[in-house]
């Protein structure tokens, strides 16, 4: 099982997504693709083309994370979009 933490820019476009979330997976894409089982379209906001996306950080206990990523129990998730600004 992975405690899954989602930022609330990504929850404010998946109504009913909570800020922590557990899951089962395997790896990185897995766990993806449980999210998206759950909210559809959160893969498409999290990756694109077999890669995570360039302005999206994903993070397994605390280290830096690709889809090939695996997930070992205990493991905490941190998904981290990019911040922009002036």
């Amino acid at each position: 099982m992975a405690l899954v933490l989602l930022p609330s820019s990504l929850r404010a476009l998946f109504p009913g997504a909570p800020r922590k979330v557990t899951l089962e997976a395997t790896t990185v894409g897995d766990l993806i693709d449980r999210l998206d089982e759950r909210w559809p379209g959160m893969r498409d906001r999290v990756s694109d083309a077999g890669e995570i996306r360039q302005f999206v950080h994903v993070y397994v206990n605390g280290e830096r994370a690709t889809l090939a990523t695996p997930i070992q129990e205990p493991a905490t998730v941190h998904v981290i979009p990019a911040m922009a600004g002036g």
